[in-house]
């Protein structure tokens, strides 16, 4: 298979499809790779290491998805990019399709075979592509928090831990899950006083029994929510419902209610954002105010540290790309559930429930849309 690997084009997005250690193994197993020229120098890989891996240099991007069987990337394709895929081309990335009607009905127009990381399952139940961003992204939230706290930022000039004889900082984390686990653990470690707030008790349990009495675990109810977010000096949305919108736990209201100067960090903007005043920004552009509170909603991240995620994703990527080139995409499918939990959009069908129910699509089921 002719497996195409384009620059990323999102503001900002250094990361890479795939990394020259990748390369090799999917050469190694037979297949062409076209890597788009300048696409791995965000994260110290120049085009030398990419020929000694032994892919092909690609001129532009136009050249890569022309010539890819298989577009592999990370983020979703820009509006530029999406008239270059073509009927039964595979396409694996990021998604995230329930936030984002446009891009959807450019997938579907396209013909393509859409396969999305974050809804491709494992037999634990968990989500394994999303999983390595989840904790670069969980970790980065509580440290680009702190940084928003500052006075200069536009925060009210907390420090997290504190210092002896003045207190520490409230964060509150909505959601127990990869993400929330992680922020929790870099929260502690700056010694702030940190709640996890989720509706699952079994999560709250586990999260108990890993740091201890150090962690404030709270059961999700509105009147929680309420109560702890208003009081909190730092926010992280941590929410996730796979593949589809994120709830809207955090209202206006709420937000208003909060002090000046407080910091809300929406780690579910990808999904639409869990707090009503979320909108997406950039890395150029990170954050804004609503009634003095600042709000940080970049939708990728993990972008910011591109060679720690770069290498994160490909890990758990490439077993992937290896299976649909090794198989061929509809053999690859159908002999893993999993990986099909990840099929999207395909040969012009909304084919994951959560996603059309969102957008208001027609659903059809992956297996039947494969014909």
């Amino acid at each position: 298979m002719r497996i195409g690997v384009p620059k990323e084009i999102k503001v900002h997005e250094y990361r890479v499809g795939m990394v020259p250690a990748s390369v090799r193994e999917a050469v190694h197993h037979g297949h062409q790779v076209i890597i788009e020229s300048g696409a791995g120098a965000g994260v110290g890989f120049g085009d030398d290491a990419y020929i000694k891996a032994g892919a092909e240099i690609g001129s532009d991007a136009a050249a890569v998805f022309a010539a890819g069987d298989m577009v592999v990337k990370v983020k979703e394709p820009q509006a530029s990019e999406i008239p270059m895929l073509r009927e039964n081309q595979v396409l694996f990335t990021y998604l995230h399709l329930a936030a984002e009607p446009e891009q959807t009905a450019g997938l579907v127009a396209s013909g393509a075979i859409a396969v999305a990381y974050e809804t491709v399952t494992d037999d634990r139940g968990g989500l394994p592509l999303l999983a390595p961003m989840s904790e670069v992204a969980g970790r980065m939230s509580v440290q680009v928090g702190a940084h928003c706290l500052e006075k200069e930022q536009g925060g009210a000039g907390i420090l997290l831990g504190g210092v002896p004889g003045v207190p520490v900082a409230k964060v509150v984390i909505l959601g127990g899950g990869v993400v929330g686990t992680n922020a929790a653990r870099m929260a502690m470690g700056l010694e702030a006083s940190v709640t996890v707030i989720d509706k699952s008790l079994a999560r709250l349990n586990e999260l108990d029994m890993q740091f201890g009495p150090t962690l404030n675990t709270i059961f999700a109810t509105i009147d929680t929510v309420e109560q702890f977010v208003t009081g909190a000096d730092l926010v992280v949305g941590a929410v996730l419902v796979p593949g589809a919108a994120a709830p809207r736990l955090v209202t206006k209201e709420m937000i208003s209610a909060m002090q000046k100067g407080a910091v809300v960090v929406d780690v579910a903007i990808d999904q639409g954002g869990c707090f009503e005043t979320s909108k997406p920004t950039t890395h150029a552009d990170p954050t804004y105010l609503v009634d003095d509170v600042v709000h940080y909603c970049v939708t990728n991240m993990p972008g910011a540290v591109a060679r720690t995620s770069a290498r994160a994703l490909n890990n758990a990527t490439l077993p992937f790309i290896l299976a649909l080139a090794d198989q061929g995409a509809e053999a690859a499918l159908r002999a893993d559930a999993h990986l099909m939990n990840g099929l999207n959009v395909c040969r012009g069908h909304v084919t994951y429930k959560a996603v059309a129910e969102d957008l208001g699509l027609d659903y059809r089921p992956a297996a039947e849309a494969l014909g």
